[in-house]
Parts: structure tokens; sequence; C-alpha cells
């Protein structure tokens, strides 16, 4: 399980802020298909993502790697292990 701020254990990439950046650690409780996706866009273990948006009533998270903006679910973004930097 993903635990809030103030833990030294990871922090899940949904429970993040507009503004905030992380560094990812894992991915492996994401779904094979969006591991997949992000691999591809060059998203990995080690990328800095910096949150840009998050959508009303729950909707996407929409969050910057190397200069690239990409827009997830937002319970596949509580399955995205994170650390801030």
């Amino acid at each position: 399980m993903l635990l809030k701020h103030g833990s030294d254990l990871p922090l899940a990439l949904g429970h993040m802020k507009p503004g905030d950046t992380v560094e990812l650690h894992a991915l492996h409780c994401a779904s094979p298909l969006l591991r997949r996706r992000l691999r591809d866009l060059g998203v990995t273990e080690g990328s800095a993502l910096k949150v840009l948006r998050l959508g009303l009533f729950g909707g996407p998270l929409t969050f910057e790697c190397d200069g690239q903006h990409i827009g997830i679910r937002r319970d596949e973004a509580n399955r995205m292990e994170v650390a801030p930097l």
C-alpha cells in the first residue's frame, strides 16, 4: 500500500498536488498496458515528473516528463510509486 506525506515509504503519484516535482520509483503496480505506454514515451523508473493538473471530480492527472505532457487516469496514478525531489 502506498502512503502519504510524512513517512519514509513511497508515495503515490495520484496524491501529489499541481506544482509538485517527484521521482518515479516504481511502475510494478500499474497495469501492463500503462507501463508499456509510459515506457514508450520515455517515462521510466528514475524519471523526474512534475504534476501539472488534476482533473475535476477525480478526473485525469496531467504531468510533465522531459518536456512531454502526459495525462493518465487518477486510479492508475495512485498505483505509481514516487518520491519528492
